[in-house]
């Protein structure tokens, strides 16, 4: 198997704090690596180093084959990158924004302007492309900051964060234009907080906290570590909640989460679940909604490191903070 990128034990200190704690990745040309964790826990930290913005204090790491140190300028004409805040000018037009970083790029004009027109037709741009970006909606900015980042047409695409403060809709659409670019071969990193943007889309995952990876396989293959699948039962009146908790309870010997009108517990063995079902119907509780299902990556993810995604200590935003190129 042929990678696109790789790192061995890379650390990144700040101070007293760690960045990063000797983290490996692997990314197979071609595949979305989606590497999940809090703010503060290394991902940015990790993307900037990959894309040679920082340099790490230890480990060592690779682009294309080429070493992100030692040989940057060569990683940088395989990568593109887009931050977690639209990158563009504001003051100038979709099309201007698009021309000016194909000239950088060394493109002629003519050809700068036809790579612009190419990439504003395909993320659904071109009747904006003449307007100033200051009057693009948020979502809109974030598809000319990803079109800005294709126009060298990159074998290597870093996505940190990129639907940070997006609506569902604009997330969504920008989810699809990810899943274009899987499909034209284009090798993806993408950091995200958002466990579901992880399962749509990674083909796989590892997981971040306190500078660490401390889980990596397929959502699958995660969601298989807890050892559990999750029983959900909604009571058709409310007013028999409590009532379902204290069946749970008994039965499975853990108390249940009671919280938005329903009843949430980790079930080892599922043949336990007709038995909740035959006690509630001695009661006389009906249930408007019962379900047994994996557990989600959020479950994962707070079982793994007791808290959830969203999640984050004082010393990893300050860490945060800290992360700036070198």
């Amino acid at each position: 198997m042929r990678y696109a990128v790789q790192a061995e034990g890379l650390v990144k200190r700040y101070g007293e704090t760690r960045a990063l704690d000797g983290i490996d990745l692997e990314v197979p040309e071609g595949r979305l690596l989606g590497v999940l964790g809090p703010n503060g826990a290394g991902k940015t930290t990790a993307v900037r180093i990959l894309a040679t913005l920082l340099r790490p204090d230890e480990g060592r790491a690779t682009v294309g084959g080429f070493d992100v140190v030692r040989e940057a300028h060569k990683v940088r004409t395989l990568i593109g990158l887009t931050g977690q805040y639209a990158a563009v000018d504001e003051a100038l037009t979709g099309v201007e924004n698009l021309v000016m970083i194909g000239r950088l790029l060394g493109l002629t004009r003519v050809d700068a302007k036809r790579r612009a027109a190419e990439l504003l037709e395909r993320f659904d741009l071109s009747d904006a492309g003449g307007r100033a970006a200051k009057t693009y909606s948020g979502g809109m900015r974030r598809r000319l900051d990803l079109s800005a980042s294709l126009v060298g047409r990159p074998q290597v695409l870093f996505l940190d964060e990129p639907t940070t403060g997006l609506d569902p809709r604009s997330r969504t659409e920008l989810w699809g234009v990810v899943r274009g670019l899987m499909a034209d071969g284009v090798t993806v990193l993408l950091t995200t907080q958002y466990l579901q943007e992880a399962d749509e889309l990674a083909d796989d995952i590892v997981v971040f906290d306190h500078g660490r990876v401390i889980a990596s396989g397929t959502s699958d293959e995660l969601k298989a570590t807890t050892g559990a699948q999750v029983l959900q039962v909604r009571p058709m009146d409310d007013a028999h909640l409590g009532l379902v908790g204290d069946v749970i309870g008994e039965i499975l010997g853990e108390r249940p989460e009671l919280a938005g009108g329903q009843a949430t517990v980790n079930v080892k063995d599922p043949t336990v679940v007709p038995r909740v079902v035959r006690r509630l119907d001695d009661l006389g509780v009906v249930a408007a909604e019962l379900s047994l299902r994996k557990s989600s990556l959020d479950e994962v993810f707070l079982a793994l490191t007791g808290h959830r995604a969203e999640d984050q200590t004082t010393d990893e935003q300050d860490a945060e903070k800290l992360e700036v190129p070198a």
